[in-house]
């Protein structure tokens, strides 16, 4: 190893911990050029390493130009990307609190730097010009550590993700709530943008979004759109909301529902004449249900239940699942509220619901499980990719058998 420098000047200009090593200079390297694939051994990284690029910009040029999904950095370990659900690791040096610094402050203010110092955590989002990046930021055992999801500029088209047609029909619906669930990574981001898009270029309505962070970024078209990120553009997202009523909104999509607060605002949101989107963590249209419920107390059921009848219009949970081709396509377990289903949700009988879904493809409807099943049929998924996926595999073992 060649002679190394300290850097100078007190601690308290290195915001991301005590002084580091200062990294010899890079050498120059191509936006396009895909990282090193993964190491083959387990020999210390220090011995093979790449000092890799110079900047924040140029790993997100790689991983737009190689269509990864997500960076990972941190410091004390050496870059990371994810390609198609899985990591892979890259050749270069292990990242030092130096480089780290240098690197958040290409996209974050002192300000915003300053808010993760106290906070240790943040959530934010930046343009790259070329692609826009969702930021997490947070701290850890080996020292703080960074998340960057791509977001692309393109929006596709619910066409071009293949999206269920009913999801069409009920965007242009006037009014009622439409949560969009799955796990984190899922695509719900992707999907919302794509029901949005389709109202925006075809109808002539006010969207009114209010997002933690901004991701997909729209321009109004038939429709008028106006897109808030909370901490940017209101100080906090339940203010937001309750003015959002007064903002002559059509349309009002909320980026997460994370409180009763929420879920109410939405809720009356819907019963006064808007269409309302949302996301939650849940992975089936039937634990969405129980979940919006469940913030409820017991005395408050009985009227609860009523309330979400009367507003819910469909629950889309999905997830993402790898195909023979080596990409991944999104399976869907849809619940739209029909007649028959809200008189289930009124008395409580959910278990019923989802027997329901399986019978209602006439109505839009089906279990993950009819998806899944589908697309191994279809000869788009391994059978054993599929049961892997699967909340019930059992259940779709005896589908499937004889079949494939």
């Amino acid at each position: 190893m060649g002679t190394t420098a300290l850097i100078p000047g007190p601690m308290a200009e290195l915001p991301f911990g005590p002084a580091a090593v200062v990294p010899p200079p890079p050498p120059p390297q191509g936006h396009g050029s895909p990282p090193p694939p993964p190491a083959a051994s387990a020999a210390p990284a220090a011995a093979t390493a790449h000092v890799g690029p110079a900047t924040l910009k140029e790993i997100v040029a790689i991983a737009h130009d190689n269509k990864y999904s997500d960076i990972h950095i941190g410091v004390g370990e050496q870059p990371r990307f994810r390609d198609r659900g899985e990591m892979h690791r890259t050749d270069w040096s292990v990242t030092d609190t130096i480089r780290f610094r240098d690197w958040v402050r290409e996209m974050l203010s002192p300000a915003e730097i300053d808010s993760f110092l106290r906070e240790k955590e943040y959530d934010g989002a930046f343009d790259f010009g070329f692609v826009r990046v969702r930021i997490n930021l947070l701290d850890t055992l080996r020292g703080p550590a960074m998340v960057l999801r791509l977001i692309p500029q393109k929006i596709l088209t619910m066409e071009q993700l293949a999206l269920p047609p009913v999801l069409a029909e009920l965007a242009e619906r006037p009014k009622g709530m439409i949560l969009v669930t799955g796990p984190t990574g899922s695509g719900k981001s992707t999907t919302l943008a794509a029901m949005i898009d389709y109202i925006n270029r075809t109808m002539k309505r006010h969207i009114l979004t209010i997002e933690d962070p901004i991701e997909f970024v729209h321009q109004s078209q038939q429709s008028l759109i106006r897109q808030r990120e909370v901490h940017q553009h209101t100080r906090l997202f339940a203010n937001a909301l309750r003015a959002a009523l007064r903002e002559d909104p059509d349309v009002i999509l909320i980026g997460e529902i994370r409180d009763q607060e929420t879920l109410s605002t939405a809720m009356e949101a819907s019963q006064t004449g808007h269409l309302v989107f949302g996301t939650l963590h849940t992975n089936s249209a039937v634990r969405t249900v129980e979940r919006i419920l469940g913030m409820y107390k017991p005395e408050e059921q009985e009227q609860i239940r009523r309330a979400v009848s009367e507003t819910l219009l469909a629950v889309v949970s999905q997830g993402l699942i790898r195909t023979t081709d080596g990409k991944r396509c999104g399976y869907h377990d849809l619940f739209v509220n029909t007649d028959a289903c809200r008189d289930y949700i009124q008395r409580g009988a959910l278990d019923e619901i989802e027997e329901i879904m399986r019978r209602s493809s006439f109505d839009g409807m089906q279990t993950s499980n009819q998806a899944l099943a589908a697309l191994v049929l279809a000869g788009r998924v391994e059978a054993e990719d599929a049961l892997a996926q699967s909340a019930k595999p059992g259940e779709l073992a005896q589908a499937l058998r004889g079949r494939v």
